[in-house]
């Protein structure tokens, strides 16, 4: 008999159809594959992207050269652009206004890797470092409300390149799903004055159903309520609602958890395509006592189709409590790094 659970921050309910659920290596989840053609991310390569935001490199090399462990370059085909003023405007009753704000591409290694796991735990923290760094400097401008920090993996995931890169898109507005789990979470706050993702976490750790990892300072489980088969959640245990608030040592166990969360998605569903978005509070707020910063993977083994599409339902054939005692199952077999063959611009 298929559950109908609801999602306790923000009240979506989702079929969890146990019926219609797989082994885990059968689904088909479309694998990263490495294509090996000319890659712009790449140590050597770039004079063919954009001038550098920001880099952590070795010291005595320039920017825009090699030399580089870690870049950030505006993204070559951006969804908003930094210059100009918002200039709100209504058309009738409709809202309009100019497409300000950022779109940066975080290209995490100068070596052609293509998973979050191949990356050595130093190199991991550099890449959450620099998450940090971009939020806090653009968190400056006035102009800028938001800012999503996500990664695509895979084709089936929207990515157009298989280098392991982030994306960060700073938005002049809160985007609708951030307001609605940021109600959801402040109207469990006023009635029980509590967070309620502390809540979740308290209650994932009591009874270790859906613990896939769990660290000294960070805790990952697939969450009751989970829209998709094998979405897995990272926390901090300490309460925290922007994720540039983050300290070093919290980076530190952050990237262990982080390679090691991948690591058994990648081993236990043959590296599918997946997407992670850090869910973070919005730049014109302090610290809030009723929202809990996170991280959301989600692998790419299902299609959303008519009933989601028209009910606003998901249909997850894999039950939480199965998919995080499949992870904790698996040996993520962490590695160094794995370099891979491209070609070079001719």
């Amino acid at each position: 008999m298929p559950d109908l659970r609801k999602d306790p921050i923000v009240g979506r309910w989702v079929i969890v159809a146990k019926s219609r659920a797989q082994r885990p290596h059968d689904f088909e989840s479309t694998p990263q594959l490495n294509t090996g053609r000319f890659c712009p991310f790449c140590e050597h390569n770039e004079d063919k992207t954009p001038g550098e935001v920001l880099a952590y490199r070795k010291a005595g090399t320039l920017p825009n050269q090699p030399g580089w462990r870690v870049r950030v370059v505006p993204n070559k085909f951006p969804a908003l652009e930094i210059e100009g003023d918002l200039n709100k405007r209504g058309e009738g009753i409709y809202d309009m206004m100019r497409g300000v704000g950022a779109h940066e591409v975080i290209v995490e290694s100068p070596q052609h890797l293509m998973s979050t796991a191949d990356l050595s735990e130093d190199n991991m923290r550099e890449v959450l470092w620099v998450y940090r760094d971009r939020l806090v400097d653009l968190k400056k401008d006035r102009r800028l409300l938001y800012g999503m920090i996500f990664k695509n993996v895979g084709a089936a995931a929207g990515a157009s390149l298989e280098h392991t890169h982030s994306q960060l898109i700073v938005t002049p507005i809160v985007p609708i799903n951030v307001r609605e789990e940021m109600t959801g979470s402040l109207e469990f706050y006023k009635y029980r004055g509590r967070c309620v993702f502390c809540d979740m976490i308290q209650q994932e750790l009591a009874t270790e159903k859906r613990i896939a990892v769990d660290t000294p300072g960070f805790v990952a489980f697939c969450p009751f309520a989970s829209r998709f088969p094998f979405e897995t959640w990272i926390l901090p245990k300490t309460h925290s609602s922007h994720y540039e608030n983050i300290q070093k040592n919290a980076v530190e166990d952050l990237a262990r958890i982080v390679r090691q969360v991948m690591g058994k998605i990648e081993a236990a569903l043959d590296r599918p395509a997946y997407n992670y978005i850090v869910h973070t509070g919005p730049f014109d707020t302090q610290e809030l006592a009723h929202y809990h910063w996170h991280i959301e993977i989600i692998p790419r083994l299902t299609k959303t189709a008519g009933f989601e599409w028209g009910s606003g339902f998901y249909i997850n054939p894999v039950p939480p409590e199965e998919a995080a005692g499949f992870l904790r199952e698996v040996d993520a077999d962490l590695h160094e790094p794995r370099t891979l063959p491209v070609k070079e611009n001719r």
